[in-house]
């Protein structure tokens, strides 16, 4: 068979009327498209042949007075991207106000911002470990932890070769961590008035090797869909005893959702109307 042979098959396929052959062609079109997708989102994060995105279950991300429909922040119901991290150096940190060293906030309008805020936002496991649920809150600054002398860095805050860590800003008292990482806390100022390793969330400093990527783009409420389902399937919807991570997202989240199924359903629907009425119409015209 040469090139010849194969085109015209290749042809006879594409063009086939018979139903079999279209329903056939229309699932390769659409397994194709999948394709291309996950390629493209698989080369922008490097994260090859796993999750590109995940879907936030918490609010401990959100922003005091976020207008409606909460574009630019990070909130229950929403799909972020996840961009691989190889090491300490893919990471920028916030810092702190107030102290002119390290850290994002110290460059002032030319630091780094993502999701209303300095520094990277990053998403972690505790302690590596696979089997808990994944965090995602931003990296505040990096502890350097010295093993030969027992002492700790923070450039971020101006400590250098300290004993123990006392950061008032983040919580942290008299803080002796075992080994080096990053300090990591939510944007939400009501539910982390203090970072994760001060809070219980975690308590040692967070390795790079327990991240899972750093957030890179947004699509607003379109996790909400997969948070109901997951709650469908682990019953906690229906559980008075274990809250439902769905009942976690803003209502004005969902309203725009709806609307945006709305707007979604309504576009195929408004052209078969279309085409319904210039068919008709063209007979019509014909009879006459």
């Amino acid at each position: 068979m040469d090139i010849k042979d194969i085109k015209k098959l290749f042809l006879g396929f594409w063009r086939s009327d018979n139903e079999k052959i279209s329903l056939i062609r229309d699932v390769v079109v659409a397994l194709f498209v999948v394709l291309i997708l996950l390629t493209v989102l698989w080369s922008y994060t490097g994260q090859w042949f796993g999750a590109p995105m995940v879907a936030i279950e918490s609010g401990s991300m959100m922003h005091r007075d976020e207008p409606f429909g909460r574009f630019g922040t990070i909130d229950a119901g929403d799909m972020v991207l996840l961009v691989k991290v190889n090491g300490k150096e893919d990471v920028l940190t916030r810092g702190f106000e107030g102290y002119e060293y390290y850290g994002e906030i110290a460059k002032g309008k030319g630091g780094f911002q993502s999701y209303g805020d300095y520094g990277d936002v990053i998403i972690y496991r505790k302690y590596g470990n696979t089997d808990e649920d994944q965090i995602i809150h931003r990296a505040i600054c990096w502890i350097e932890y010295n093993e030969t002398y027992g002492t700790y860095t923070v450039p971020e805050y101006g400590l250098t070769n300290v004993t123990s860590i006392t950061i008032s800003a983040v919580g942290l008292t008299h803080y002796k961590p075992s080994h080096s990482g990053f300090i990591t806390q939510g944007d939400n100022p009501i539910t982390n008035d203090r970072c994760d390793q001060a809070g219980g969330i975690c308590n040692e400093p967070i390795r790079p090797e327990w991240i899972t990527g750093k957030a890179r783009f947004e699509l607003p409420w379109i996790g909400t869909i997969n948070l109901l389902f997951n709650d469908l399937i682990s019953g906690s919807l229906w559980d008075d005893h274990q809250e439902a991570t769905v009942y976690n997202v803003p209502s004005d989240c969902i309203s725009c959702l709806i609307i945006l199924i709305v707007v979604l359903v309504s576009i195929p629907v408004t052209l078969d109307i279309y085409d319904y009425y210039r068919r008709n119409r063209h007979d019509y015209q014909n009879r006459l």
